[in-house]
């Protein structure tokens, strides 16, 4: 037995969108029963540098599989200017559960939006409209992509409508999708008025308020990742129903999280976990479901089912680079 190595192509490659979503949506069910384990983000801060690297341990029981990892993270805000590498690079490694050997070590940060993009879907599935034809994308960056291809995967999206202050990064999400979807540039307003809505930046002052979205909006908060982000005017929160995917981080660092400290958003407004929506225990959208939220921080076992979608699509196909890490053929 080797460990595979898979850079960010062979990540990209085997992460088939379909099962990658299947995964997550096992692993939000995982998570509800009690069927996994999830210690805390632990972080270390490295001000010397002005960066951080954080640890994301996560262990799940899918039933027909299950699957542990950790994904080892940095953000390092001087890379690109100073050093030429990104702000942010992960390392994802994927160990057999029953004997802790080390199956595979990937890339960590194609998984990261390939998972964040399965997450929406998740959401998507259980709170958008069932005919939902419209997508609307606030931020063109790189999670932009995943948020696409995912949601396309369970919805019929024939419009997409981006908006970013940045028109070459529209432009070139434009001539990515042109051909395959009717793909504009639009106000936040305009993508705020499709059937589904993706938020993907950093801000901290609110860009979309209550009058940028329709009455049936269902709304990705994907952009919050840290205490003092927050993309959604407060009025919006209050009027949507919320759906987070982790109380301790949605209201630590998720889209909440500026209004829960507030006290102008309370346990009261949350409607509940996306677990409970995948189990069964809460209803998703009914006929009386206005506009939605769904908070994402991204949670471990997140990672750790898209690895596991990556490493057996791999192995299967006998794609990356094997190697004897631990040394067991020597």
């Amino acid at each position: 037995m080797q460990t595979l190595l898979l850079d960010s192509d062979d990540v990209d490659e085997n992460a088939l969108m379909a099962d990658v979503i299947s995964a997550v949506e096992d692993a939000f069910a995982a998570y509800e029963r009690g069927d996994a384990q999830m210690p805390a983000k632990s972080y270390i801060d490295l001000p010397r540098y002005n960066g951080d690297f954080r640890s994301m341990p996560a262990y799940m029981d899918a039933g027909d599989w299950d699957a542990a990892g950790l994904k080892w993270v940095n953000v390092h805000p001087d890379n690109p200017r100073d050093h030429d590498l990104p702000t942010v690079m992960g390392t994802m490694i994927y160990s057999d559960p029953e004997t802790a050997f080390p199956l595979a070590v990937m890339d960590g940060t194609e998984l990261t939006m390939k998972r964040t993009g399965a997450a929406a879907a998740v959401a998507t599935d259980y709170l958008a409209v069932e005919d939902a034809t419209s997508l609307g994308i606030v931020g063109a960056g790189v999670q932009s992509y995943t948020q696409l291809d995912a949601i396309a995967a369970i919805r019929p999206i024939e419009e997409v409508v981006v908006s970013d202050l940045d028109d070459a990064r529209v432009e070139r999400f434009i001539d990515t999708y042109g051909d395959a979807f009717d793909v504009r540039a639009g106000s936040i307003s305009e993508a705020g008025h499709c059937d589904v809505l993706s938020t993907v930046t950093p801000v901290e002052e609110p860009i979309v308020s209550l009058e940028d979205v329709a009455e049936h909006t269902h709304i990705n908060a994907m952009g919050a990742d840290a205490e003092g982000k927050h993309e959604l005017a407060d009025e919006l929160l209050l009027a949507a129903r919320i759906v987070i995917d982790d109380h301790k981080q949605c209201t630590h660092s998720g889209e909440i999280n500026v209004p829960y400290h507030a006290g102008t958003l309370t346990d009261d407004d949350i409607y509940g976990e996306i677990g409970q929506l995948v189990e069964g225990g809460k209803t998703g959208r009914d006929a009386d479901t206005g506009v939605t939220v769904f908070d994402s921080t991204g949670l471990a076992i997140q990672d750790v089912a898209a690895a596991h979608v990556v490493y057996e699509q791999a192995a299967s196909e006998e794609k990356g680079s094997p190697f004897d890490l631990v040394g067991v053929h020597e």
